[in-house]
C-alpha cells in the first residue's frame, strides 16, 4: 500500500469511529521521518485509545501492522507508526499544546473530503 492510500486508509478509520478534526499532511519534503502524519483527536481518553486500537485493527487487517506504537497507556496522545505515515490520536488539550498542524505548518495538507463521512445537521424540532 503507497503512503498516500494508508494515511487515507487511516482517516477513513478515525473519521468512521467519529474522531474530530481529522487531518492528513504530507511532510516528505520536510523532513525523514514520514511522508504523511494523521492527526486526528478523540473526546476522551477512552475515545483516543479506540480510536488508536481500531485503526490499528483495520490496517491490520489490509495486511499492515505498525512498526511500532507509543502512547496507549497514557492515552493523552498516542503514536502509531507506519513507516511512511504516522497516526497521531490526541486527547484535545494535548493536540492544543503540542499543536503538530502549526508546526509542521509548511506540510501540504491532505484534502481528505472525498474520503470522510459529511455530518448532516440535525433539524431543530
Amino acid at each position: 500500500m503507497e503512503s498516500k492510500e494508508l494515511a487515507i486508509a487511516a482517516a477513513k478509520v478515525l473519521d468512521k469511529k467519529k474522531a474530530a478534526s481529522v487531518k492528513a499532511l504530507r511532510v516528505r519534503d520536510l523532513t525523514v521521518l514520514a511522508d504523511y502524519f494523521v492527526i486526528a483527536s478523540g473526546t476522551s481518553a477512552t475515545h483516543v485509545k479506540s480510536l488508536a486500537e481500531e485503526v490499528e485493527f483495520q490496517l491490520e487487517q489490509q495486511g499492515v501492522k505498525p512498526l511500532r506504537t507509543e502512547g496507549m497507556d497514557a492515552r493523552n496522545w498516542i503514536i502509531l507508526d507506519y513507516g511512511e505515515v504516522i497516526v497521531h490520536v490526541f486527547y484535545p488539550e494535548a493536540r492544543s499544546f503540542y499543536d503538530l498542524e502549526h508546526l509542521w505548518a509548511d506540510g501540504e495538507e491532505l484534502d481528505l473530503t472525498p474520503y470522510l463521512v459529511e455530518e448532516t445537521p440535525k433539524s431543530e424540532e
